[in-house]
């Protein structure tokens, strides 16, 4: 941009810090894909139902879900970059102990169900860092952002989320490539949790060098800090002082130094909910978690399984893209409708071709168009709108209650695949259809447009 007003530079490269918190977020939920098969074998003396091993794939989830509703209490206390360090040594610390599990209390190769409880205990940690992560890292970005481009930098997280997995992909696929199945199943599924130590060690390295966001400075009455972190970011001091006298003024908008989380309606806070659970309901989850499974269910073999995720994961970048370059100037509400309609296709289509035991390269393509059509909406859309429609006073335990429903239904549907599967394929993926037409009318009807809107011009939508 020719006329902009704001470090570029500066901005891009706090945006940047900020989606590694992204990038582990990806990494983590999606490290199971190519390790979950070997887990179930290492623990097969144990004969565990198609529910627990479907719950130990999602017990991270559990974490996220803890992680996503404490996210509130800790931005709000320990300010956003100091929860986004204690995220990055959560992931530190689940790295280690999924890959050697074993460690203190346990002798290896040796499954029994301590061990397994144990595993689990590690992959909530994980999970936990993933749920502050989640909330944290697209409020940070989304506070420190200028309006012009503040949804194309909150979708670079999403961006970021994607391209973790794709790099797991392409990890997990180099530790098994030439292997021998024993070898995976016995020590290729370590190297694959463990690899995540490196990613979180440098998030929590860079995070020193990145500032708090000027709102949280304002909100603790941190004024000269956020008048300095505002300088940084703008090109004027004139500028940063007129932004930080519009955050105060939204700080001062509601009497009382306690505001309720419904003080501006219960409108907004059901919105930022629903947008959560219809991101997960459409079931893109199942579709990252089990893609190894579900390609060689459709025929491939393992090696060819993994290196069809990975081409899934390259179309998820893309397209990802698609929505980083278009969200600030088609606005949300329409990428997220075309994304819905795309999502119900894709899905109708996949169940069709399940109902008839249908196999072959048109599963894949409707699979593709299915992620495609996720990852140009509701992947990156869903996060931004999630940063950004909150009022200044609320949004960390707003951000925290929407987060918390994401992760809720996110375990829901994930640990459900298994069995609805084993019951009908074609139902399921129709029922993951259904909930993507139904996440259209939603948008539709309920969801406002924040196009090039500042944070604090977004609270007169919900004060009217």
């Amino acid at each position: 941009m020719s006329n902009q007003n704001y470090n570029i530079t500066y901005v891009t490269g706090i945006t940047l810090v900020a989606t590694i918190g992204g990038l582990l977020f990806g990494y983590d939920t999606a490290v199971i894909s190519g390790a979950e098969k070997s887990l179930e074998i290492y623990f097969s003396s144990l004969s565990l139902s198609s529910f627990v091993h479907g719950a130990t794939v999602s017990s991270a989830l559990i974490g996220c879900i803890i992680g996503g509703a404490l996210s509130g209490i800790f931005s709000s206390r320990l300010g956003r970059k100091k929860s986004l360090l204690l995220a990055s040594v959560l992931f530190f610390l689940s790295a280690l102990g999924s890959a050697y599990p074993e460690i203190l209390f346990f002798t290896k190769d040796q499954p029994t169900i301590g061990l397994l409880m144990t595993f689990n205990l590690y992959r909530i940690i994980g999970g936990v860092g993933v749920g502050l992560a989640s909330a944290i890292c697209p409020m940070y970005i989304g506070e420190i952002a200028p309006a012009k481009i503040r949804g194309r930098l909150v979708s670079f997280n999403q961006f970021a989320i994607i391209f973790g997995m794709l790099v797991v992909y392409f990890v997990n696929w180099g530790i098994a490539n030439g292997q021998t199945i024993t070898w995976i199943n016995d020590i290729g599924w370590r190297y694959m949790f463990g690899s995540e130590a490196i990613p979180a060690a440098l998030f929590g390295l860079l995070l020193l060098t990145a500032p708090e966001t000027p709102r949280y400075l304002a909100l603790t009455n941190q004024y000269e800090k956020a008048l300095a972190v505002l300088a940084r970011i703008n090109s004027s001091k004139e500028q940063a002082l007129n932004i930080l006298n519009e955050i105060k003024a939204s700080l001062t908008a509601i009497a009382g130094s306690k505001v309720k989380l419904f003080s501006y309606g219960k409108i907004v806070i059901i919105i930022g909910i629903l947008l959560s659970v219809f991101q997960q309901f459409v079931g893109i989850n199942v579709a990252l978690y089990y893609a190894p499974r579900i390609f060689e269910s459709m025929g491939a073999a393992k090696d060819a399984s993994l290196l069809q995720t990975i081409v899934m994961g390259l179309v998820n970048v893309i397209f990802t893209v698609l929505a980083i370059m278009t969200v600030d100037k088609w606005g949300r509400k329409p990428l997220l409708i075309s994304g819905s309609i795309g999502m119900a296709v894709g899905m109708f289509a996949i169940a069709t071709l399940s109902f008839f035991d249908v196999i072959g390269i048109s599963t894949l393509v409707f699979i593709i168009l299915y992620t495609a059509s996720f990852m140009m909406s509701w992947g990156p859309i869903c996060w931004v709108l999630i940063a950004e429609i909150f009022p200044n006073k609320i949004r960390g335990q707003a951000v925290a209650i929407a987060v918390a429903a994401q992760w809720a239904a996110n375990y829901l549907i994930s640990s459900t695949y298994p069995p609805m599967m084993e019951y009908s394929g074609a139902m399921t993926y129709g029922f993951y259809g259904l909930m993507a037409v139904l996440s259209a009318l939603f948008v539709w009807k309920m969801v406002p447009e924040t196009k090039g809107k500042s944070l604090e011009e977004m609270e007169n939508v919900w004060k009217r």
